[in-house]
C-alpha cells in the first residue's frame, strides 16, 4: 500500500467508481493551445475537425474550452477526474510491454457524443459535475515513479479535449524513460496530432465504423477525420492499433467489415493489431441486443482472409480470442487470460518458436 503513496486511496475507489472526487481542485486555468482569436472578442479552436467558433464567455463543443475575454483557456489542467493503474492489456495494447500496468488519468469531456459511450458519466459531463484531484504534469510523473509503472496511459475520455495537460505530461514523461500510450477516437486535427507524436510511443484508435452515415448518426463525427488520423500516426512512427466495437445492426454488415480490413491493410499495414470487441447494452442504445458472437468470430475471419495478421476479440469467452499466434509457424506467441499474460513465447521481438518477426514494442 505505501508503494503508491496519496493515491491508495483513490485508486480503491476509483475501482469501484472510476469518476469519485477525491482532492477539489482550484479554479486555476491553463491557456488553450491552437486558437486564433477573432474579432469582437471571439476565438476560433482549431485543435479538432470542428474548429468551434466560440463567442466570449462561450465554450466549444467537448465543453472544456472556454473562452474568457478573448482568451480561450482550458478548464481541464490539472484537474483528472479519473487515474487508476491498469494492466495495459486493458487499453487494449496487446503488442506493448504485455503484462506490464499503465498509470492511466482522464479529465472530463469529449469531443464526440457517441450514444454508446462506456464512460458517458465522465467523457458527457462538464467541469462543474465533478471536484477532480488537483495534479501538476510534474506530481503526475512523481507518482508513476512510485507506482512502477512504465507507462502512462491518457484514457477512460478523449485525451484531445485535454490536449496541453497530456502534452506537457508526455514531455516529462519521455525525460524520465516513461513511455506515452494514449486511447482515443482520433478526432483531431493533424497539426497538433504531429506535435504530439515525436512524445507518443503507441496508440489504440477506436475506429467506431467505416462509413460516415453510421460516425454522423452515432457519433456527431467523421469517419475520414480518423482515417487521417490513423494515417498520421503510421507516417510519425507511432505503434497503433485499432479497437472496433461492433454494433448489432449498426457497423455489423461483412461487407463493409472487409472494406475497413483491407484500408487497413493497405495503408497501415497487415501488422496492425485490431480488436473486435462485443457491445452490450449502454448509455443511449439500452433497447439494442448484446453482439452475437458469431458475428465477432466472422469479423475475426474476414480480417485473417484480408491478410491481418494480428486479430483479437473483447468482450467474450472464447478459448483464443486475445491470444497472439505467430505469422509464420501459427503457434500461440503470447497467451492471457483476462488480463493475465500466461505466457510469452516473444523473445528479443521474436518468436521463439520459429524466429519470425513479431511487430510491437517489447522492451
Amino acid at each position: 500500500m505505501k508503494k503508491y503513496g496519496l493515491f491508495f486511496t483513490f485508486i480503491f475507489a476509483a475501482a469501484c467508481f472510476i469518476f469519485l472526487p477525491v482532492v477539489f481542485s482550484g479554479d486555476v486555468l491553463h491557456e488553450a493551445s491552437f486558437y486564433f482569436k477573432l474579432d469582437n472578442k471571439q476565438v476560433n479552436c482549431v485543435l479538432c475537425p470542428r474548429r468551434c467558433v466560440i463567442p466570449d464567455g462561450r465554450r466549444g463543443f467537448c465543453g472544456v474550452r472556454e473562452n474568457r475575454g478573448g482568451t480561450l483557456y482550458s478548464l481541464v489542467y490539472s484537474k483528472p477526474c479519473a487515474v487508476h493503474i491498469d494492466p495495459i492489456e486493458k487499453k487494449p495494447l496487446f503488442h506493448v510491454l504485455p503484462g506490464s500496468t499503465a498509470f492511466s488519468l482522464a479529465t472530463v469531456g469529449c469531443n464526440l457524443r457517441c450514444k454508446f459511450c462506456q464512460n458517458w458519466q465522465i467523457s458527457q459531463a462538464s467541469p462543474e459535475d465533478v471536484v477532480p484531484l488537483d495534479l501538476s504534469p510534474e506530481e503526475v510523473i512523481r507518482h508513476i515513479k512510485e507506482s512502477g509503472s512504465p507507462v502512462i496511459a491518457y484514457t477512460y475520455t478523449e485525451p484531445t479535449v485535454y490536449y496541453e495537460y497530456m502534452f506537457d505530461i508526455a514531455r516529462l514523461a519521455r525525460a524520465a524513460g516513461i513511455k506515452n500510450v494514449m486511447h482515443s477516437a482520433g478526432f483531431i486535427n493533424e497539426e497538433p496530432l504531429r506535435r504530439l507524436c515525436p512524445y507518443l510511443d503507441a496508440a489504440n484508435i477506436d475506429l467506431k465504423g467505416f462509413n460516415n452515415r453510421f460516425y454522423s448518426e452515432m457519433t456527431l463525427g467523421n469517419v475520414d477525420d480518423v482515417l487521417r488520423t490513423l494515417v498520421v500516426l503510421k507516417d510519425e512512427g507511432v505503434w497503433t492499433e485499432i479497437t472496433n466495437l461492433i454494433l448489432p445492426g449498426l457497423n455489423d454488415d461483412a461487407q463493409e467489415i472487409r472494406r475497413m480490413c483491407l484500408w487497413i491493410r493497405d495503408n497501415l499495414g497487415p501488422d496492425t493489431p485490431v480488436h473486435f470487441t462485443r457491445f452490450t447494452p449502454h448509455y443511449k442504445l439500452m433497447n439494442l441486443s448484446p453482439t452475437p458472437v458469431q458475428t465477432l468470430i466472422m469479423a475475426r475471419r474476414i480480417a485473417r482472409e484480408a491478410g491481418l495478421k494480428y486479430v483479437y476479440l473483447g468482450n467474450i469467452s472464447h478459448t483464443d480470442a486475445e491470444d497472439t499466434f505467430c505469422p509464420k509457424c501459427g503457434k500461440p506467441v503470447i497467451e492471457r487470460a483476462g488480463y493475465v499474460i500466461t505466457a510469452n513465447n516473444v523473445v528479443e521481438g521474436k518468436c521463439k518458436f520459429c524466429g519470425e518477426k513479431i511487430n510491437g514494442i517489447w522492451k
